[in-house]
């Protein structure tokens, strides 16, 4: 009763921490990772251990499948030279940066250990990042950079991790007899992560309860994780896979009125499974911190602080020697180089090296090493929590905190890529909708006033700005409403499947017809109701 009462206090404080951070400007991970921090150092506060089996599904199936059903396929095919470079490049030379460094400080820590050690601290959390960001109005490359650099970069840190962890428990590895198991794990993972989107979205297009279709997501995304790991399969590209495909036809197959709520309920599961990494991590360090004293705690200590020191430096010289060599390109081969806009500038680099901030990835991931319950305990899993802590508590503190006063030095400015997409979005949805009205049967007076009313809107976003729109109508009214706002959302989908638009701005424009949307179902029931 100890434990929930504090579980539900803490979620208490982590909601008013949230709050705080937006008025301020920073990202509220930085917060929650000070609470954990407070949290550790409590007398009283209760010891509370986690099955590390259930780490890495509770905490990063459901983050993973949020980043990645947000992301967009036609920006990150743009800056995929970036991407991938960091994703793959940046990733091993941080492990490898990151098991050196831990080895000279504790030359006993055997080396399968430092490597899980380096992919533990290797991803990024973006969320953290571009929570800010998006406050300072950063340019569109800068957030599809780091939100792709994410969500790759935990896929490939994550298996890393996965090899290491077997080969330090097992204490045996081959790296030759690993590569085939690996391309067969990829390709199994990316299988079965379009055979489930297939299942799911035909389970849930039959759902019309809102509680119920939820409730299906949930299910869906851990059984998903579940099933990966029982055939043997990568659970982290499987849920990539899957959320990517799913976004491609849940627009199209899921009603408003289950969508918009169903948003709401990821956001705040988001939100609540990160408020709990933190508390937990927090709790497990307790014991931990106890059981240091005199040179063990300073060795820990100078652990922490190189391995903090290596996952910054290797951000900053690869992001950095990336833009170099990529100018460097095309001023002197422009053939060979491609287009400047290819590579970030020196000024976007400098933010997206600095922006290389931890999270729950790397929380999840530590805390999923095993303890020892009932099977063999991982070697040096102490230093390894208590360095993972660090690094999150570090880089979410001190490069969160500066990201705004770095942006105003920089003098980096705002680009309208989404904002032009979304009025391109919104004038070509609006005419879409007027051809529709406008071939519709058995027009009479009410469906002139619809006509007026898209002509108005269209008006509207043309001459950029406001006009009031008329009101009222009727059960007619209604069927055209429904007829319009059909072919507004084929034309919308149209427009992001031939890369007209990238998701950000067909996210935007989605809601604003997913409200207009319910609006008129709600119309339509209250007309036809007796």
């Amino acid at each position: 009763m100890a434990v929930f009462e504090l579980v539900i206090a803490l979620l208490f404080a982590g909601a008013m921490l949230a709050a705080w951070a937006r008025r301020i400007n920073v990202p509220y991970p930085a917060l929650l990772a000070l609470a954990g921090a407070a949290l550790a150092l409590l007398p009283n506060a209760p010891s509370v251990t986690l099955d590390p089996e259930l780490a890495l599904a509770l905490f990063v199936a459901p983050v993973l499948l949020d980043a990645a059903f947000d992301s967009s396929p036609r920006d990150l095919k743009q800056n995929w030279r970036v991407v991938t470079g960091l994703a793959l490049v940046a990733v091993g030379l941080t492990v490898a940066a990151v098991a050196w460094a831990a080895r000279q400080v504790v030359p006993g820590l055997p080396w399968a250990a430092a490597i899980a050690l380096g992919a533990i601290v290797a991803p990024p959390d973006a969320a953290a990042a571009t929570a800010v960001l998006r406050q300072l109005k950063a340019p569109h490359k800068v957030f599809v950079i780091l939100e792709g650099e994410s969500l790759f970069n935990d896929a490939t840190a994550l298996l890393i991790y996965r090899l290491a962890v077997a080969a330090a428990l097992t204490g045996t590895f081959s790296g030759w007899s690993a590569l085939p198991m690996l391309a067969v794990v990829t390709a199994g993972s990316l299988v079965l992560g379009l055979v489930c989107s297939r299942v799911v979205m035909a389970t849930n297009r039959r759902i019309e309860d809102v509680a119920t279709s939820v409730i299906v997501q949930f299910i869906g995304t851990f059984a998903v994780w579940i099933i990966a790991e029982r055939l043997g399969l990568s659970g982290i590209i499987t849920v990539v896979v899957f959320a990517i495909a799913v976004a491609r036809v849940a627009p199209d197959l899921i009603p408003a009125r289950l969508r918009i709520p169903s948003y709401a309920v990821w956001e705040v599961a988001v939100f609540v499974l990160n408020v709990l990494a933190f508390i937990l991590v927090g709790l497990q360090l307790k014991p931990i911190l106890q059981r240091l004293h005199g040179a063990e705690l300073v060795t820990y200590a100078t652990a922490a602080a190189a391995v903090c020191a290596a996952v910054i430096v290797v951000s900053i010289v690869w992001v950095m020697g990336y833009a170099a060599v990529g100018r460097w390109l095309v001023g002197m081969r422009p053939e060979r180089g491609g287009k400047p806009s290819r590579y970030p500038s020196y000024r976007v680099g400098a933010v997206i090296a600095w922006c290389g901030m931890r999270g729950i990835v790397t929380i999840a991931a530590a805390l999923a090493l095993p303890d020892g319950g009932g099977k063999p305990a991982f070697p040096y899993r102490d230093l390894i929590l208590f360095t993972a802590f660090c690094v999150v508590l570090v880089t979410l503190v001190a490069q969160g905190l500066t990201v705004r006063p770095l942006m105003r030095a920089l003098r980096l400015k705002a680009d309208d890529t989404v904002e032009r997409e979304v009025r391109h979005a919104r004038m070509e949805t609006a005419r879409a909708g007027l051809t529709a009205v406008g071939t519709a049967e058995g027009q009479g007076e009410m469906v002139a006033f619809l006509r007026r009313k898209y002509e108005t809107r269209l008006t509207s976003v043309e001459s950029e700005r406001d006009v009031e729109e008329p009101d009222g109508g009727t059960a007619r009214l209604a069927d055209a409403v429904a007829r319009g706002q059909s072919a507004e959302r084929r034309t919308l989908s149209q427009l992001r499947s031939s890369g007209t638009i990238g998701d950000d701005a067909f996210h935007k424009v989605e809601e604003e017809l997913d409200w207009a949307e319910v609006n008129a179902n709600s119309y339509r029931r209250s007309t036809t109701s007796p």
